[in-house]
């Protein structure tokens, strides 16, 4: 009965010692587990923290590229304003001295038609005082030459005061145009200038061209018409209405045709 006591003793202190083994060991497996875990989550930490600050630093880098490409585009914009109002002054500069000018030129050739007219009005008064002279002094016959050159005078200055006046006519006309055609020259430098777009900026070139080639044309017009070859002018002192017969008796002092 001792021996059975004792082996029983022996097995209860074995399945104790085993049991205290197992919870040894499932301890140490636990405690490796939850190093390893840890471990595991100290590195997906890590690793979360590292995706994170280069997302940051690719965004970071993104925007300040996007902020230097704003700034060239913007650079780029004030500058080309900043050109098309340079431009735009030296255009507007330019036509105001060639618009003064012509505006001289026409001030001048009107002094001139008028210092003509008035010129031609004295002959005229001083070709009636030699008429009634002559009507007087010389007889009926002699009267009449007079009084025919006198009228074909009359009916010449009359051409040509409406050849002046329908040239002045043209000139303002035009006049006119080439003032339109430079405000459409300085709109499509202003919207060259506010472009936003490589297509908006033709399209405005493209009116610039053909404003430019608008105003050369009309300038070419204005040079013909102050040389004389204004084309709308139905009389013409160079050449196309001939000169009518002539009239006054051979001899005649006061005669405008001999």
């Amino acid at each position: 009965m001792a021996e059975q006591k004792e082996s029983s003793v022996l097995f209860s202190l074995k399945e104790l010692m085993s049991l205290e083994e197992d919870r040894i060991r499932q301890e140490d497996d636990d405690k490796k587990q939850r190093e390893q875990a840890e471990a595991q989550a100290r590195l997906d930490a890590e690793r979360r923290a590292r995706e994170a600050e280069e997302m940051r630093l690719r965004a970071e880098e993104e925007r300040r590229r996007q902020e230097e490409q704003r700034q060239r585009e913007e650079q780029t914009r004030l500058d080309a304003i900043r050109q098309g109002e340079v431009e735009r002054a030296r255009h507007e500069a330019e036509n105001q001295a060639r618009l003064r000018a012509m505006q001289q030129q026409q001030d001048h050739e009107r002094q001139l038609a008028a210092l003509s007219q008035d010129k031609k009005k004295k002959q005229l008064t001083w070709l009636v005082v030699g008429i009634g002279a002559v009507l007087v002094f010389g007889g009926a016959g002699g009267g009449y030459a007079f009084y025919s050159s006198a009228q074909e005078q009359r009916r010449i200055q009359l051409l040509k005061d409406q050849e002046i006046a329908e040239k002045q006519a043209q000139l303002d006309k035009l006049m006119g145009d080439l003032k339109a055609q430079q405000e459409a020259m300085t709109a499509a430098q202003a919207e060259i200038a506010s472009a936003k777009s490589d297509a908006d900026r033709a399209t405005a070139q493209a009116k610039l061209v053909a404003a430019q080639e608008q105003q050369r044309k009309t300038q070419a017009n204005i040079a013909a018409v102050k040389a004389g070859g204004g084309g709308g002018s139905k009389a013409s002192t160079g050449g196309g209405t001939p000169r009518p017969a002539c009239t006054c008796q051979a001899g005649d002092p006061l005669c405008s045709c001999l």
